[in-house]
């Protein structure tokens, strides 16, 4: 199964957010199972076309995603996504 990290920008949102184990073929497919633990996470990460968010960035094996539209970046049983929120302000 891949580890998901979050970065702590999101636990503001989700307190009890926390790494997983997670079952998947590719980024959109963690994402779906993510959202049925964390209810509504998906809102903050990805827009109302279905496409990744501009201040979301999502890393697999420190690599960042090729594919911000449907998240087909292929994931293995090692493969480690961080998914992180931009943060911006002066």
């Amino acid at each position: 199964m891949a580890i998901i990290k979050f970065t702590s920008a999101l636990k503001r949102f989700y307190p009890d957010l926390d790494d997983l184990e997670v079952e998947g073929k590719n980024v959109n497919e963690v994402l779906e199972k993510i959202e049925i633990k964390y209810s509504g996470i998906k809102n903050f990460l990805i827009d109302d076309q279905g496409v990744l968010r501009k201040h979301i960035n999502i890393f697999v094996n420190g690599d960042l995603i090729l594919d911000r539209e449907k998240m087909t970046d292929a994931l293995d049983s090692k493969s480690e996504v961080f998914i992180m929120q931009a943060l911006s302000g002066g």
